[in-house]
């Protein structure tokens, strides 16, 4: 049985993929800051942890998906140096802590496959996301680097979305008006779903995705790369 560890397990993201990984038959090993979770029946095992003292495994990993992010959006003058490191810390350094614990772990894996998140404002500019910006895009390199590294016993790759309806994004999808200013902006008229984006982490810690490491994936409706006229 192959097994998969989830960090950020408290996500509506990593839920939807422990969902679709516990009916591929993967044992699901949810990891979260978070201790009360309500993870039911899609988690074979939980383990909590505080600040970078993540749990120790001995047994070999064939998959790490990394969760945490932020939503950290203001005016460039109005960001403070505290705001960029938080970003970072989550979203950067979060990632880094994971990937070097569980290094050993993966390279004892049967075909060990690493996804992170990144987001389509490091491809596009977008006004107010320099923050959350920064820090993803040291993310999307530094698994590129990885990706070079590892290669060819470890796969790295990172899915880029859009805005996506988890509570996350709670703020900017409050009311029926931002829904759909939200949806207009994408060229597929949606708001993305936390079941779209598990869809496309299943896929790259599938063995069936082995020819696939190094890559930035957008999952975004097309956000990155059309211009509707």
């Amino acid at each position: 049985m192959r097994k998969v560890l989830l960090i950020g397990a408290s996500s509506a993201m990593a839920k939807a993929t422990a969902e679709l990984l516990n009916a591929q038959g993967v044992y699901v090993i949810g990891i979260s800051r978070k201790e009360d979770q309500g993870y039911c029946n899609e988690w074979h095992q939980v383990e909590s942890y505080a600040k970078s003292n993540l749990p120790v495994f001995s047994d070999p990993i064939d998959g790490l998906v990394y969760f945490p992010g932020s939503i950290n959006l203001k005016p460039f003058h109005r960001i403070t140096e505290d705001d960029f490191q938080q970003d970072l810390t989550i979203n950067t350094w979060g990632f880094v802590h994971s990937a070097q614990q569980y290094y050993s772990n993966l390279k004892q894996g049967d075909h060990p496959s690493i996804v992170a998140f990144s987001t389509v404002a490091v491809s596009t500019g977008m006004p107010f996301h320099s923050s959350v910006a920064l820090s993803k895009g040291a993310l999307e390199g530094v698994a590129r680097a990885l990706a070079a590294e590892w290669a060819p016993t470890i796969r790295v790759n990172v899915i880029a979305p859009s805005l996506t309806d988890t509570p996350l994004a709670e703020k900017l999808l409050s009311s029926e008006e931002k829904r759909t200013a939200a949806a207009s902006r994408n060229p597929l008229k949606k708001v993305g779903l936390p079941s779209e984006l598990a869809d496309a982490v299943t896929f790259l810690l599938n063995p069936s995705s082995a020819w696939i490491t190094g890559h930035i994936l957008p999952v975004d409706g097309g956000m990155g790369a059309l211009r509707m006229m």
